[in-house]
């Protein structure tokens, strides 16, 4: 598959959870250039959701965040159009916000962005294959609405990003 020009949404728990455990930039900065760059080309972006969930915290990340290059979408007619046809094609898929605890809020509006762009989504979430539970993720919706999605292994695989190691001296 080509990916030459295809554009990856990418999903809150993607950058959290790349800079709090396995590419900190403390010793993987390159990915983070690459991120950055990725979003000067618009190869990437993120929902204005998925945006201020992350900055709303005044953290590290999101000091990088509001630096970088990487787009803020925000929420059009065509994607506002494309949220309330997920929720038309399968009741369920309301269960995707978790309302109780207030989590979950922007992960619809990444897969209706998704849909809205023509692109795939990056998240680190997995399908739920239990069938006797209400509970739903975004692979779930994304299968349910013929939406590509992968994991963030897969994208850094998919674009060919090669990581080099060297002592700091």
């Amino acid at each position: 598959m080509s990916t030459e020009h295809q554009k990856y949404c990418l999903d809150a728990n993607v950058l959290i959870q790349a800079w709090q455990k396995y590419y900190s930039p403390k010793f993987c900065p390159d990915y983070w250039k690459i991120l950055d760059e990725l979003g000067k080309q618009n190869r990437i972006f993120l929902p204005k959701m998925v945006y201020e969930e992350i900055t709303r915290t005044e953290d590290e990340l999101a000091v990088w965040l509001k630096k970088s290059k990487i787009p803020e979408y925000k929420i059009g007619s065509n994607v506002a159009e494309a949220l309330k046809n997920i929720y038309a094609v399968n009741p369920i898929h309301q269960n995707l916000v978790d309302n109780t605890k207030n989590r979950s809020l922007a992960d619809p509006w990444v897969i209706a962005h998704a849909i809205s762009e023509k692109a795939t989504v990056v998240t680190k979430e997995e399908k739920i294959t239990a069938t006797n539970t209400p509970k739903i993720k975004i692979p779930n919706v994304c299968d349910n609405m013929s939406v590509r999605w992968i994991n963030d292994f897969q994208f850094v695989e998919e674009l060919n990003i090669l990581f080099t190691c060297s002592i700091k001296t």
